[in-house]
């Protein structure tokens, strides 16, 4: 026992190390090579330009060139990143996965310290999911926050073609005078079409970039005014005029269906609220579910149902608009 929980806590102490000098190790100027490296990329699969890409180091999971090796075989890794970078978040994928692994371990051992193994693991379990948690809510506000600002985005568009400006130029005027994440979008959509890629294929990327019903819709009607004619500037305004009700219409969806998410969180919380209240005030009274064989058969069996519930009610209050 005793040379299990030295190896366990080499082990954990090896990852934390590990970890801290990852999420030190500066990366600037490798950001910067990784963004022109996605941009040759991206002229490479989109208008088959030949880059020589293979005289070109590859961007990378990580810093580290065996832990990049590693991820680069496991599935999933590349759609990870491409999360990540939809949250508008430096960090590479290996960082995200050692931390999530070093909250896993150290969870599992403090915590396996006070109550049985299995509640443990499951502590760890529900711990580890606090990073990619962290990753989902920043990727959820930045791309609120960009439809929020992507009506302006649009009026600006209109007013340069108006103005005279092809639409080139006028994007241009939105990287310079958008703030962030319209000016970052629009600015590797800017630099792509710079660098060869038709301009079909590079509003088709950025809403690859941008997973959003309005980007779609301002990438459709762009093509289609580009295949059949048509004052650009007016579609550009009456796009600007559909996602501004659109999203008035969602917030008043949201006011509306403010108490039925509130009612869910309310009843997914008593539960864990009464066992905690009990423990304090009566611990002998909840003994039993802890002692008892089948006690924690059916603590799991609860918790269970408490998060199908909780699934079944928030996709209840999600309407889509």
């Amino acid at each position: 026992m005793l040379l299990m929980v030295i190896g366990i806590t080499f082990v954990t102490t090896t990852m934390i190390v590990l970890g801290v000098y990852l999420v030190s190790t500066t990366e600037s100027t490798q950001e910067v090579v990784r963004g022109r490296i996605e941009q040759l990329r991206a002229a490479d699969r989109w208008a088959g330009i030949a880059t020589d890409l293979k005289l070109v180091r590859d961007e990378m999971f990580s810093t580290v060139p065996a832990l990049h090796k590693l991820l680069a075989q496991a599935p999933g890794v590349a759609k990870l990143q491409k999360y990540i970078s939809q949250a508008g978040m430096k960090t590479k994928p290996a960082k995200l996965v050692l931390v999530t692994v070093v909250i896993g371990a150290a969870t599992y051992i403090v915590v396996g310290q006070f109550i049985a193994i299995y509640f443990a693991f499951a502590a760890a379990i529900v711990m580890s999911f606090i990073p990619f948690g962290v990753v989902a809510w920043k990727r959820r506000q930045r791309l609120d926050l960009f439809e929020e600002r992507f009506p302006d985005a649009l009026d600006m568009l209109g007013r340069a073609v108006r103005a005279g400006h092809a639409f080139s130029s006028a994007m241009e005027l939105v990287v310079k005078e958008s703030p962030e994440p319209v000016a970052g979008e629009f600015s590797i959509t800017f630099e792509e079409q710079n660098y060869g890629i038709p301009m079909r294929d590079a509003l088709t990327h950025m809403a690859e970039r941008v997973p959003m019903f309005d980007v779609r819709f301002l990438i459709t009607a762009l093509i289609v005014q580009r295949d059949s004619g048509g004052n650009l500037a007016e579609i550009l305004d009456q796009l600007s005029k559909v996602i501004r009700e659109r999203f008035r219409i969602r917030r008043d969806v949201k006011v509306k269906t403010a108490l039925g998410r509130m009612t869910a969180g309310i009843l997914m919380s008593l539960p864990i609220g009464m066992l905690l209240l009990l423990s304090f005030v009566n611990p002998e009274y909840e003994n039993v579910l802890f002692n008892d064989p089948y006690g924690p058969y059916i603590l799991a069996l609860a918790a269970s149902m408490q998060v199908i519930g909780g699934l079944i009610l928030w996709r209840i209050v999600q309407i889509e608009v």
